[in-house]
């Protein structure tokens, strides 16, 4: 996929990690003249193993530079800007991002019938799969494509999809669009996070909504409701003249006009449209929130609700993502590696009610206590990594636990213990509340190691029932 409307001129791109090498590749194709840089000489390596021009951003004459295009991980103004930003910003250079020049490339005549945007703090990788999986089912997997912050960069695609192009969009994203343009943005919620990059609250709020800034009274807005933030950011954008259309979406109470959605049951304007609670990959209050703003998002492309109702149940969720490996001897195996602190974790203990629980790792601020209103949740408690001892203090005599050390030992006790229960809803939950660090190199090679343990059990039991 090429990039448009930087035919001819100069452009600095910084950062070359994905997005970085994609929207250099994709100026190039558009015929911009490209130099790209990174701090770390392994980038740079790479990137001219690409044939992408480098050249040190110091050496360059920023006033013949139309743009710089920061790639989401360098710091534009916390804790303090990048140099290059200062370099760009003392010779009056735009600061732009990727997501930037994809909203100048569809401004020219590329654009596919529905651009949605996904963001907020916490759901937005499933909320964003969701969408992509209610659109796809409408209207083909070949005129769908989903990218962005859910780890495929959007330059990486091949092209612009015709119907829908799902994207989901975070705040250092965001921070850096001046003119993109969704058709339909969703809004999930707000907790505070990125304070570091964003200076206050306030600052990450801003930057989030700077994905509604240039729609107009054609697009639609959908946005959760429930928290105080969010509710007031609908509020702003229903007076605002000329601005887009807001569906409101809630949970826990069915509401009268929007989407709503109760114990499970998706409801459009008060009556029951679509049933997730026998979903897998949608289960508990915050899944329900993804699932009624994906439910939105779809009705406003077009999609009927009868064609969403049948399509949910199918959606096979995300890797790592409270994502169901296996059912053995009626024990469920969930991989929620995702979960790296407290907050993330809380959300699969609340899901299910019998828990063979395995945590630990490299501990973050605040380890475990904020859990505590959900031990009730936990049979045992297997505990791994670093973090282990800490952990072990915090469940003190409230739950019991096995300082399991590896996450093999972990998983083999667990399911002992768990076969042993007798309750016929027992569920061995990797929530680590942690990041891996000490022992995987990131969380996806700690849930892949799950994974591969939990098949391997399921295995040995199907090998053996043979």
């Amino acid at each position: 996929m090429l990039a448009r409307g930087f035919q001819g001129r100069n452009v600095v791109v910084f950062g070359l990690s994905r997005t970085g090498l994609a929207v250099a590749r994709a100026l190039a194709l558009g015929g911009a003249r490209v130099v790209a840089w990174d701090d770390q000489l392994a980038a740079r390596e790479k990137a001219a193993a690409l044939g992408i021009p480098l050249d040190d951003p110091s050496r360059v004459v920023w006033g013949e530079v139309s743009a710089l295009v920061l790639s989401p991980g360098v710091p534009l103004t916390h804790p303090q800007p990048h140099w290059v930003v200062d370099l760009a910003r003392a010779a009056g250079t735009p600061v732009i991002g990727d997501i930037e020049v994809l909203g100048r490339t569809l401004s020219l005549g590329h654009a596919p019938r529905h651009v949605v945007g996904v963001t907020g703090t916490n759901g937005k990788s499933t909320t964003t799969a969701l969408i992509g999986h209610l659109l796809a089912g409408a209207y083909g997997l070949d005129h769908v494509a989903v990218a962005g912050n859910i780890g495929r960069a959007v330059f990486d695609l091949d092209h612009v999809p015709d119907e829908a192009l799902v994207l989901e969009l975070s705040s250092y994203q965001l921070d850096l669009v001046k003119s993109f343009r969704p058709t339909i943005g969703a809004w999930l919620n707000i907790t505070p996070d990125h304070i570091d990059r964003h200076g206050d609250i306030d600052g990450y709020v801003r930057a989030k909504k700077r994905m509604f800034a240039a729609m107009t009274d054609k697009d639609m807005a959908v946005v959760g409701v429930d928290d105080t933030t969010s509710a007031g950011v609908a509020t702003e954008l229903e007076k605002r003249k000329g601005g887009p259309k807001v569906v409101r979406v809630t949970v826990g109470t069915r509401a009268r006009k929007g989407i709503s959605c109760v114990d499970g049951l998706i409801h459009e304007n008060g009556k029951a449209a679509a049933d997730v609670r026998d979903v897998p990959s949608l289960r508990g209050a915050h899944n329900w929130q993804n699932a009624a703003v994906a439910f939105a998002v779809a009705r406003a492309a077009g999609v009927s609700a009868t064609d969403i109702a049948a399509r949910i149940g199918s959606f096979p969720g995300l890797a790592h993502r409270m994502e169901e490996i296996a059912v053995v001897d009626g024990v469920r195996f969930v991989n929620d590696s995702k979960a790296t602190n407290a907050d993330a974790a809380a959300k699969s203990l609340a899901a299910f009610k019998r828990i063979y629980w395995i945590a630990g790792g490299r501990a973050k601020e605040g380890g475990i206590a904020p859990l505590k209103p959900l031990f009730p949740n936990v049979a045992r408690a297997y505990l791994i990594g670093e973090a282990a001892p800490q952990f072990a203090q915090t469940l003190g005599s409230e739950v019991p636990h096995t300082l399991a050390g590896t996450l093999e030992r972990a998983v083999a006790r667990a399911y002992a213990d768990a076969r042993a229960d007798g309750s016929g809803d027992a569920t061995i939950l990797l929530a680590p509340a942690c990041a891996s660090f000490d022992q995987f190199s990131d969380y996806e090679a700690r849930g892949a190691a799950f994974r591969a343990l939990a098949l391997g059990i399921a295995h040995e039991k199907n090998g053996a029932a043979a």
